[in-house]
């Protein structure tokens, strides 16, 4: 016979039963976010010419093992498979083709994790800004934060002309000022079509160290 305490107490340990088995479930989920939010996880950095965005990649990349990929680079190989030769040619390309090889590019990227993507927000052109990462471009990499290296107009100009090795544009501060003031625009719109957050990141001259600090607390 089936005593009123018998069903009490089975009904006791199946509600106490439960009651782990959800907080297992609840730890087990939560393991399985984090290590997805680990797995996926997928950075860009942009800055203008000579603002110092490698320094702050190369940390983070050893800090957080991640692989340091460049677009511009998954843009030639891309470029190569339809017979392009070298850069040159793959620069003086139609549009259409251009864009073709964005989209090659940016699903090869879309692919991988753990990745840093050193690229461009916006490309200063004869016909003005070139936007770097456009839709069908941003999409497909799906980053997880965008990063932005910065620093004063005037620091990026002295840095310019301290680096013989490079080829680089002479742009006045005013010129260098606004090149940032339209990456950070072209940051935030890109941002809105993937879900991204941006982050502003400020390499200062003498104070590399902060930078790579910041980047790092926000990873």
């Amino acid at each position: 016979m089936v005593t009123i305490e018998a069903v009490s107490s089975f009904f006791t340990s199946f509600s106490s039963h439960l009651s782990h088995r959800k907080r297992d479930i609840s730890r087990s989920a939560f393991a399985l976010e984090q290590r997805r939010k680990v797995c996926h996880m997928k950075i860009v950095v942009t800055g203008v010419p000579g603002v110092g965005k490698s320094t702050c990649m190369k940390a983070a990349s050893e800090a957080k093992n991640l692989k340091i990929v460049n677009f511009g680079d998954f843009m030639f190989e891309a470029a190569k498979e339809m017979g392009v030769k070298d850069r040159d040619q793959m620069r003086k390309m139609p549009v259409e083709k251009q864009r073709e090889i964005q989209k090659k590019a940016a699903e090869k990227l879309g692919k991988m994790d753990n990745i840093i993507v050193d690229t461009h927000a916006t490309i200063k052109t004869t016909r003005g800004f070139l936007p770097g990462l456009p839709a069908w471009v941003i999409q497909k990499i799906d980053p997880t934060t965008i990063f932005l290296v910065e620093a004063s107009p005037k620091e990026i100009y002295n840095r310019r002309n301290k680096d013989p090795t490079r080829a680089r544009d002479a742009d006045s501060e005013d010129e260098i000022r606004m090149h940032q003031e339209f990456n950070r625009m072209a940051a935030i719109s890109y941002a809105a079509l993937c879900g991204a957050t941006v982050k502003v990141i400020t390499n200062a001259d003498g104070k590399v160290d902060a930078a790579v600090k910041e980047v790092l607390a926000s990873l």
